[in-house]
């Protein structure tokens, strides 16, 4: 899917519906299966395979499932942290410690979570991951991602910038989900690399 990049919402919302609807033919046991193997590619990282802390998320719908990755890196010894979402999109963060740990939560109209049910850590606890794992629909040749958005992740990369975190960001996708380009504005931030089913791309600054 080829894109001059120039134009603002409008063009992000079409994009948005066209990756949305391909995931939503998705079978449950495709969306397990590629999890599976986006566990396997993601600890190809070094960044992430010696993490002492994750920011992570828990999949949801046809998103590449994240579960068999937080529970291979919480084997290790690495601290996970979970978002949860606070009624103005920011968020909040709280630990992982297993399947058992999260609470299935449903905000308002919109689809339901499953967010730690443990203490919260609040909002600048993510300045503590050494990777923040993001979601995302797309992201393109120069890193550029394409999230839901809602925006909750632009105040968490805004709040890495402010306080001088440097985690290594990287979005988690489907492998026809990496492409030459989706529209982008001033204020959007490039991941550093994507990992999808197939293997790792790092992007020029990454």
């Amino acid at each position: 899917m080829e894109h001059d990049g120039r134009t603002g919402e409008p063009d992000k919302r079409a994009f948005r519906r066209e990756f949305l609807e391909v995931r939503n033919r998705l079978t449950v046991d495709d969306v397990r299966v590629a999890g599976r193997a986006l566990a396997e590619r993601a600890l190809e990282l070094p960044e992430l395979a010696r993490g002492r802390t994750v920011a992570a998320y828990v999949s949801v719908g046809g998103e590449p499932g994240t579960l068999d990755l937080m529970d291979a890196l919480r084997a290790r010894g690495v601290r996970v942290l979970l978002p949860v979402l606070l009624p103005d999109n920011d968020l909040d963060w709280g630990e992982y410690g297993g399947p058992d740990s999260l609470a299935r939560v449903q905000h308002g109209g919109r689809m339901a979570l499953f967010e730690p049910s443990g203490p919260r850590l609040g909002p600048d606890a993510v300045a503590d991951a050494d990777v923040v794992l993001l979601p995302g629909l797309a992201v393109d040749a120069r890193g550029m991602r394409l999230g839901r958005g809602g925006g909750s992740y632009d105040r968490v990369l805004a709040r890495l910038e402010r306080t001088g975190a440097r985690p290594l960001l990287v979005v988690l996708l489907y492998d026809p989900e990496v492409v030459a380009r989706v529209p982008a504005e001033a204020h959007d931030k490039p991941v550093h690399a994507v990992v999808t089913p197939s293997g790792v791309r790092r992007f020029p600054e990454g």
